[in-house]
């Protein structure tokens, strides 16, 4: 995504313009493997060596509130980001902490008839994402 893209999503959301939330948007969007927030800041620092721990933090906190990024949880508890919006689940990796995304159209049908059919008392649901445990074989 470029510049003047990322610009214009922040302010369609009502975010100010600043060149520190340009390269957090940037980072996450660019390290497509889920980054922690400490490769987020690892990467940012080969351009703004001085960013503050807290002020990445900060950004992707209300990156997240705006919706224009999403929070993943490891089973190590460890709190991922991920720029993609549209609706996938995740693959999960418990021995090396690697998440790959997953499509299926036929999983998110299947999972929207059975939530349409068995309704939970006094619960609307917005969105639902797997997250799927287990390891990757090597090929």
């Amino acid at each position: 995504m470029k510049t003047e893209e990322i610009s214009r999503v922040l302010i369609e959301k009502g975010l100010k313009v600043t060149p520190q939330r340009i390269a957090v948007y940037e980072a996450v969007a660019h390290l497509n493997n889920h980054p922690t927030a400490e490769n987020i800041i690892k990467y940012i620092r080969k351009i703004y060596p001085n960013i503050a721990t807290a002020t990445v933090y900060k950004i992707l906190d209300a990156l997240t509130e705006k919706g224009l990024i999403n929070r993943v949880k490891t089973e190590k508890d460890m709190m991922r980001y991920d720029a993609i919006l549209e609706s996938h689940h995740h693959l999960y990796c418990s021995e090396t902490d690697r998440i790959e995304d997953h499509y299926d159209e036929q999983l998110d049908r299947m999972l929207e008839d059975y939530f349409e059919k068995k309704d939970i008392p006094g619960f609307q649901i917005e969105d639902i994402k797997l997250q799927i445990n287990g390891k990757f074989l090597k090929s």
